[in-house]
This record gives C-alpha cells, structure tokens and sequence, in this order.
C-alpha cells in the first residue's frame, strides 16, 4: 500500500531533511507533497535523485485525501493547520513543540516507546521530541531497563542547525568576519550573545526557576516517554558547531551496574552504536556524525562518587536522528502496525 504524505515547512533544515530520509528509506508514498509559507511557493526542492517538487502555500492547501502530515514548521503554525489536517483525515506527525505535553498526544522515539503510537486516535497527532531528549533516550533505555535510571544530570553542546538556516549562516558570517576584523554585530542576530569562537548557555527562553525552556524539556519529555520517576536536570549550551549535538549524560540508577555491562546492553540496542576506545580519537564528535542515523555512544565509565553510577558521551545528528529520522520512523511504525 502506498501513502499520499504531505511534508510541512518543506523548504525548512527539517523539511528537507524529512524529504531526504522518505527517500533513502523507500517510504512507500503515492504522492509527496512540499508545503511552505507563501514566500517559498513556487520553489523547486528535491525528493530522491529524480524527483523535483514545487512547493505549495500551506495557507491554501486542502488536506483533503492526504494521509500522512510530517510537519516542522514552527509550534504556532503547527497549531493552527495541524487539526485543520487531521480534521481531512490525515495523521500528523509533528516535530514542533506545540503538542508534546498535551497528555492525548503520544511522544515518541521508536526504539523507546513505540507502543504510544496507539494514542494517536485520541487527536490524531503524535509528537516528535526534541532533539537532545531524542538522542538521550536512545542511549539511556537499554539501561534503564537494565538497572532502573533514578537521576540524570546532563550538559548538551548543541550546533547552531537547532535554531535553523539563520543559525547557520550567522555563525559562518561571523566566523567569516571575525578572520577579516569585522567587528560582531551581536544586536542583529538569532544569538544573544556572540556564537563564533564562544559558547553560549542559554537555548529558548528563560523560565521562572532559572531553567530555560530547553532544559525543561528534557526533563518532562524524559519523564513521558520512559519514566516519570526519572529525576533530570540539564545544561543545555549552544556551541559553534553547524550540525551534530553532543551530550555528557551522568546516571545514577537504583541496582548495580558496570561499564561493562552497560557497554554490552547498548551494544544489543537498536538504533545505538559504540564507538569507545580508551585512546586518541577513541570517540565521537559531532563533526564525525553528521549525516548519520545513529547515536553514538562514547566514553562510558563508572562514576565512583554515587552509589551505581555511570558517565557517557552521546553525540548524533541533531537535523536526522534528533528530528526527520524519528519522524519518519514513527510514521513507518503507524503504517506498519495502526494504518493497515
């Protein structure tokens, strides 16, 4: 069988990613539709090797005989078209942040929680994570199911592709003018503060308790998809990478647990590769990930100030793994099992 899928924010770093990925992963699609603001109409965009799709307005579009929405355009958008699409019998999948606290909106990451998918009845939506909640999980669920994760302290570096297209070009502009002595403009920017050459901690907007609301995120997402005992508290850090976000994850669990053992767990995990060798370049880095559908997992070690404790270096491809990938994965999941 195949699907008529409809992609939001087309012409977007996610879009164009999720169009890559229903590509290389043969998604069985009659039609793809690209859908982007009025100001992107018209454009040519790419779908496979042969395909070129011309975008069209998302303010006009019907979604009429569409089945499949993967949408990335932004929490406000997504709120307004997302049940104008499922209200024309469409699935939504949507990578934003707007539905993934709503308790009839399942939060999914395939490899962890893919029994929630069944939820999506409720409102016909189903959430994709953020991005450095995404990578984490993948990494800490075989060990949780190993040894019972009871607190989670992590610190992300995460590249400038999370904030989007300007991101990106900001920080090639300003890594650009710096070599040449033009001073930063750092008044006229996505970043408040100077990103080339700096890092910068402080990602969304502040919130009452002195957490942004990245931060927050990973904490409540953590504790909806794998385990609302979970404790969690983040340090989320902009660095100048364009893309791959790295992750220095410190556990704690409830049984014990070795480097060994949670080395051979991960090594049986899907979606996870080990690359940890106690040596020079025994690790990854997130100029080493980019373009890769894996999470990485590095440096995993005993920390002996807790009681069953353990360190990890997780890095991936905040643009595939950490948004297009696991969207597409859901929506293989909801036409595999659900959509039948």
């Amino acid at each position: 069988m195949s699907y008529t899928v409809a992609v939001v924010g087309a012409t977007g770093n996610v879009g164009r990613e999720m169009l890559t990925t229903l590509a290389e992963r043969k998604f069985p699609v009659d039609e793809v539709i690209a859908l982007a603001s009025h100001r992107s109409v018209g454009r040519e965009i790419s779908f496979g090797e042969d395909e070129v799709l011309t975008v069209q307005d998302l303010a006009t579009f019907d979604f009429d005989g569409v089945d499949i929405v993967l949408s990335s355009p932004g929490a406000r958008i997504s709120a307004e078209f997302a049940p104008k699409a499922v209200a024309a019998g469409a699935v939504v999948i949507d990578n934003t942040s707007q539905f993934r606290m709503d308790p009839d909106v399942p939060l999914v990451v395939p490899e962890v929680n893919p029994q929630a998918i069944a939820g999506y009845k409720k409102k016909g939506i189903i959430a994709n994570p953020n991005c450095s909640t995404i990578q984490m999980l993948v990494a800490l669920k075989p060990l949780h199911d190993l040894a019972t994760i009871k607190r989670v302290v992590v610190s992300t570096y995460q590249s400038v592709s999370g904030s989007g297209k300007d991101a990106m070009d900001e920080l090639f502009n300003q890594t650009r003018g710096i070599f040449v002595n033009e001073p930063v403009d750092k008044n006229r920017g996505i970043f408040t503060k100077q990103i080339a050459f700096n890092v910068i901690p402080h990602i969304d907007v502040f919130m009452e308790d002195g957490a942004t609301k990245e931060e927050w995120k990973m904490m409540v997402e953590t504790k909806k998809i794998l385990d609302p005992k979970i404790k969690v508290h983040a340090t989320c850090v902009r660095v100048p990478v364009f893309i791959g976000h790295a992750e220095a994850i410190n556990l704690e669990f409830e049984k014990p647990i070795s480097d060994d053992e949670a080395r051979k767990a991960l090594k049986k995990a899907p979606g996870v590769t080990i690359i940890d060798h106690r040596a020079d370049e025994g690790y990854v880095t997130p100029a080493e990930c980019a373009g890769e559908d894996t999470v990485y997992v590095s440096r995993i070690r005993t920390d002996p100030t807790v009681d069953n404790g353990l360190s990890l270096w997780v890095v991936a491809d905040n643009l595939r793994k950490g948004a297009a990938l696991n969207t597409v994965q859901i929506a293989e999941e909801l036409i595999k099992n659900y959509l039948k």
